[in-house]
């Protein structure tokens, strides 16, 4: 449980948007932490634009921050770009985040940035590709990150293993910690055709560190990771079957689009943790004979 033990459950979190700050800081919602587009922080001082940082600051003295980008490129053929790595690593020192995440794609290409989170082929190729960056990243940030699972729209004819194989392999070669984005896996469930339980079954329990929750939309065949509305039936199933497979660990909801009031996110958080009650709950009156 190695990894496991460096990315402590926080508990239920919620992923703060500047739509949000002014009930934040007016009620102080009864959560333990926020989750920081690390984007949104980067390269600030304390006024002018820098609003949101001082914000984030004051949230810090009560809350649990944790910070997650979108920009690293962790699997881009461009040299990893050490500007941001400067300002991600000065916006750490600043806060103080328990970790740092981002995702497992590549975002540039020729230093341009896309802007979306791209897959990749699930290959030795890129393994090692992969591998070598995030340990360079984890070296120049003195602290383990964790990497998070994105949706997709297609597969790779050179991919030569499953993704849950990928991340796998991933995390125990760099002592990286695993988010788990429940939606996403659910959503490539549906677009690739694979069960989503066994994905879940077949990961390493002690690489979590953290779950994602989300809503996300159909468009033809497809499902696609939008962000702009509930978390659905399926995915809170799913979220059953990880609590049961993983036991508690922090959990945050999403909402990126069409955002709502601030007590409908607490409504999705509240949920979480009603369901997360329940399947622990069940996991302890289990016999240890049967466990």
């Amino acid at each position: 449980m190695e990894n496991r033990a460096r990315f402590k459950n926080l508990g239920l979190g919620l992923g703060l948007r500047p739509d949000h700050y002014p009930h934040i800081t007016q009620y102080s919602p009864k959560l333990k932490w926020f989750e920081a587009l690390s984007e949104n922080y980067m390269g600030l001082s304390h006024s002018g634009s820098g609003r949101g940082l001082k914000t984030l600051e004051g949230l810090r003295q009560n809350y649990e921050i944790v910070l997650h980008g979108v920009s690293l490129s962790i699997a881009s053929t461009d040299p990893l770009n050490f500007t941001y790595l400067k300002k991600l690593k000065d916006l750490a020192m600043k806060i103080q985040p328990q970790w740092i995440s981002d995702h497992l794609c590549w975002t540039s290409v020729n230093g341009e940035n896309l802007h979306d989170l791209m897959p990749i082929p699930y290959n030795k190729e890129s393994l090692d590709h992969v591998v070598s960056r995030v340990i360079q990243v984890q070296d120049y940030l003195k602290a383990p990150i964790l990497i998070e699972n994105v949706s997709s729209y297609i597969t790779f004819e050179h991919s030569e293993v499953s993704e849950w194989q990928f991340l796998n392999t991933m995390t125990r070669k760099t002592g990286c910690g695993l988010l788990l984005d429940v939606n996403n896996v659910y959503v490539n469930s549906v677009n690739h055709g694979f069960d989503p339980v066994k994905y879940l079954q077949a990961l390493d329990p002690a690489s979590i560190g953290q779950i994602h929750l989300a809503g996300h939309s159909r468009q033809g065949s497809l499902l696609i990771d939008t962000h702009d509305g509930p978390v659905c039936d399926e995915v809170w199933d799913l979220f059953r079957q990880a609590v049961k497979l993983f036991g508690p660990l922090s959990t945050m909801v999403e909402w990126d689009a069409n955002i709502p009031k601030f007590e409908v996110l607490e409504a999705e958080m509240a949920k979480a943790g009603v369901l997360m009650s329940r399947e622990t709950e069940v996991i302890r009156e289990i016999p240890p004979e049967l466990t």
